[in-house]
């Protein structure tokens, strides 16, 4: 498998397993999720990206290496903090890298997110304002104890590098990336819909490709997530999903995406991941597989990127992406 560079963490496969081994996204087994994650290091996967809210992937991870990972092979947990009293973020953040470092059999992490939205203060969502403070965090508090504690647990040798997920508002994202200390990693939303789904409480365009672009452009390293957008972008999805889900909506909107898979011959997944895979500034795409055979599909499509030009536009011409 193909490698780039990471950030400082230097480089790293081009496919990184996701959460879906946690039997979170679609039904799989205790045995699958097990052997899915043993298929992943035999691909040449070197990065595994994991969360609490992952429901078992972190317990998963503990039990497939029984604290004897491979040399070479990275991991990565997240934090969704929120917005606490700023005494207590420190706290939190430390408890949280604890419990995952214990579930997951770990002595250190090589990337802690931030899991949270990022808002500006006094910042109003479109959607689920009431529980802001739980998703989200407030700028003052990043600035002033987030970055801080993260900074902490790099220097005392718990964490290797520390992030954010990109995917709350972009303004705040931006600010963030252009800030210093400036997070190592920074996980961008890469899928040919430009769509952060359901993650998308805020009003203004998601800018995906922006975040992206300026991640990089600081120095940090980039992992591209929801290739094929919750479902949205495969040839059905695998879960209820409400009527009124935006997901649903991406998945109807994308009809005609499966329709141009159909006549190439080719599952929209595949299609979906090979363009992620080809997307400028993306360093690694994260998958949210949860069995080995999702996950071969995501390895042909990592062996068959880039995808050629001409795909590429006809792709984009279906004109679905997200003003």
């Amino acid at each position: 498998m193909r490698t780039a560079i990471l950030g400082p963490l230097g480089p790293v496969s081009r496919l990184t397993l996701g959460g879906g081994i946690g039997q979170i996204w679609g039904e799989t087994t205790h045995e699958e999720a097990l052997a899915t994650v043993h298929a992943a290091i035999d691909a040449g996967i070197t990065l595994i990206d994991a969360a609490p809210m992952y429901r078992n992937a972190e317990a998963f991870i503990g039990e497939a290496f029984a604290g004897r990972p491979p040399a070479g092979v990275r991991f990565t947990t997240k934090c969704q903090l929120g917005s606490p009293e700023p005494r207590d973020v420190a706290g939190q953040l430390t408890a949280s890298l604890e419990a995952s470092l214990a579930a997951m059999r770990l002595e250190r992490i090589d990337v802690f997110f931030l899991h949270s939205n990022l808002h500006a203060d006094g910042f109003d969502y479109a959607h689920g304002n009431a529980s802001r403070d739980r998703f989200s965090t407030a700028w003052s508090l990043y600035e002033t104890e987030v970055v801080e504690t993260f900074e902490a647990l790099k220097a005392a040798g718990k964490i290797a590098a520390w992030g954010i997920t990109g995917i709350g508002v972009p303004t705040p994202v931006i600010a963030a990336i252009q800030r210093t200390p400036r997070p190592d990693v920074v996980q961008a939303i890469a899928n040919l819909m430009d769509s952060p789904g359901a993650l998308k409480r805020y009003a203004e365009p998601a800018r995906p490709r922006e975040v992206a672009a300026d991640a990089r452009a600081a120095g940090c390293g980039v992992m591209g997530i929801r290739a094929v957008q919750a479902g949205a972008l495969t040839a059905a999805i695998d879960r209820e999903l409400s009527p009124n889900s935006p997901d649903r909506a991406d998945y109807d909107r994308a009809a005609p995406f499966r329709a141009l898979c159909a006549t190439w011959g080719e599952d929209p997944a595949y299609v979906a991941h090979r363009y992620a895979l080809s997307m400028p500034n993306i360093d690694t795409v994260v998958l949210g597989v949860k069995s080995r055979a999702e996950l071969a599909m995501c390895v042909a499509a990592e062996a068959a990127a880039p995808m050629e030009p001409e795909r590429i536009a006809a792709i984009d011409g279906l004109g679905l992406a997200t003003p």
